[in-house]
């Protein structure tokens, strides 16, 4: 019987209007010229690194086409804070006290997937935020995204790893790399600022790859890996 009821749960007719707009969008194959593609360059801010017990406390994105970011479309929500963790504040500076419009954890991921539709994903050490929403999705009964998504990180140290200039071990941070492309650093530990830094990254990164006649987007998410 409850196994019948987790199957139920997650099938098409079980689940909210917003979460099938949404799904729908994925009927569309996503474009061959990596040109082409729609980029969202997202970040979160939360409460800590722990999956299961921390929350996300803001999101913040920017849309990047023709290796350009859209500044009209800009993306920043904050979501009311269940938990509170003051060592975190030090880096995000997002108290609980703040007179920041804040909406619950559901609107929140239902005006993300709205803004995110299929596009594919960009964040520094994605797999963190890219879970991050997943979990949230999760404890509202939804599947997890289902948009592709490239890491900044990895796409840094994959371009560079025939140069003599790169250490194949190390993690690069996203100071480490916007150092190195000489990008101001000013907005850092903000949502909406380390979007938009990992955004100017990202284009660099993808003016780079796509001198190649064989970059297309299949070769594009190889990158990944």
């Amino acid at each position: 019987m409850i196994l019948n009821w987790f199957k139920k749960k997650d099938q098409p007719e079980n689940l909210p209007d917003f979460w099938k707009k949404y799904a729908r969008l994925f009927q569309q194959e996503i474009p061959e010229n990596i040109q082409d593609i729609t980029y969202i360059v997202f970040d979160t801010e939360t409460t800590g690194f722990d999956f299961e017990n921390d929350r996300i406390l803001c999101i913040g994105a920017v849309t990047v086409e023709k290796q350009a970011i859209e500044i009209n479309r800009n993306f920043e929500i904050y979501l009311e804070q269940e938990i509170f963790n003051p060592e975190t504040v030090k880096i995000h500076g997002i108290i609980k006290s703040e007179k920041t419009e804040k909406l619950s954890e559901i609107e929140a991921l239902k005006k993300f997937l709205k803004y995110i539709g299929n596009s594919v994903l960009v964040a520094h050490h994605a797999n963190f935020d890219i879970k991050m929403i997943n979990k949230a999705l999760e404890r509202h009964d939804l599947p997890k995204l289902k948009n592709k998504y490239l890491d900044t990180a990895l796409l840094y140290k994959r371009t560079r790893i025939l140069t003599n200039l790169i250490d194949r071990e190390k993690v690069y941070t996203l100071d480490e790399i916007a150092e190195a492309y000489n990008i101001d650093l000013s907005d850092r530990h903000t949502a909406l600022g380390d979007a938009y830094i990992t955004a100017i990254i990202f284009i660099k990164i993808l003016a780079r790859i796509s001198k190649s006649k064989k970059m297309n987007s299949k070769n594009l998410f190889r990158y990944r890996l």
